[in-house]
């Protein structure tokens, strides 16, 4: 982690540095897969497939896919390995979790599919995001916002979708949101994809006032990359241009 900045509606400001050691590789680990398997099965439905990493730097995150149903339809993606190891997080009931986003049901799931950025961004962003804490020894939960790079840039060709924010998951039941355990309970973040406007009104006015007009505008972590935006792009201040 290296500097630390406020905006002006009081948001602290991180710019992470890579590292310039080579990152250790790491494996899954088989406890933890089984539980938050078992929960993502009870709460949300029956995983169709695991995709799995084949080199995992620093943790190894795994990413649980339920397809559509009835209930959800919808494809529901959750991070297995984000919670190996807990974050650096100001209370010890914060310092583990896990990431969840959905994919609408026509979005391409082949392997074939995601050789396009177009169609794989989702899935890379999720695995960016469990992967940063541990990287960068940090933490991330409710209200923090993660630009794609500085200034922020899209996350592929056909959005301009270029960020993030962590909230309380919206599509799955309440109860999926923690996973209680003897090693600390697991919070799960829905992780809701922003434009660069948007992430300027939370640094400017705080997270409530950005939720606020998501709530009202009914965006989830049910990705749209083409969603109007909440904050009129006349509001865009050059607060992640780099000083």
């Amino acid at each position: 982690m290296t500097d630390e900045e406020i905006s002006a509606g009081g948001s602290r400001m991180f710019r992470h540095e890579p590292s310039e050691e080579e990152p250790e590789l790491a494996w899954g680990d088989a406890e933890l897969i089984e539980a938050v398997s078992d929960h993502v099965e009870r709460h949300v439905g029956p995983i169709e497939r695991v995709l799995h990493e084949v080199v995992s730097p620093v943790v190894h995150i795994d990413v649980l896919h339920v397809a559509p149903s009835d209930d959800r339809p919808w494809h529901t993606l959750v991070t297995c390995g984000m919670s190996v190891k807990p974050m650096l997080a100001p209370e010890a009931d914060r310092a583990f979790g896990e990431l969840t986003l959905a994919l609408p049901p026509a979005w391409p799931m082949g392997d074939e599919d995601w050789k396009d950025e177009r169609h794989y961004w989702p899935m890379r962003l999720l695995k960016f995001l469990a992967r940063l804490p541990h990287e960068y020894d940090t933490w991330l939960g409710n209200g923090h916002t993660i630009p794609n790079d500085d200034p922020p840039r899209p996350y592929a060709r056909g959005t301009r979708l270029c960020g993030a924010i962590l909230a309380a998951p919206l599509l799955p039941p309440d109860a999926f949101r923690v996973l209680d355990r003897p090693e600390g309970p697991i919070a799960f973040y829905g992780v809701l994809p922003l434009y660069a406007a948007e992430m300027e009104l939370k640094l400017a006015d705080g997270a409530d006032a950005l939720y606020d007009r998501l709530g009202a505008a009914g965006v989830t972590e049910l990705v749209d990359p083409g969603r109007p935006g909440v904050v009129e792009e006349r509001r865009r201040r050059g607060l992640f241009r780099r000083r």
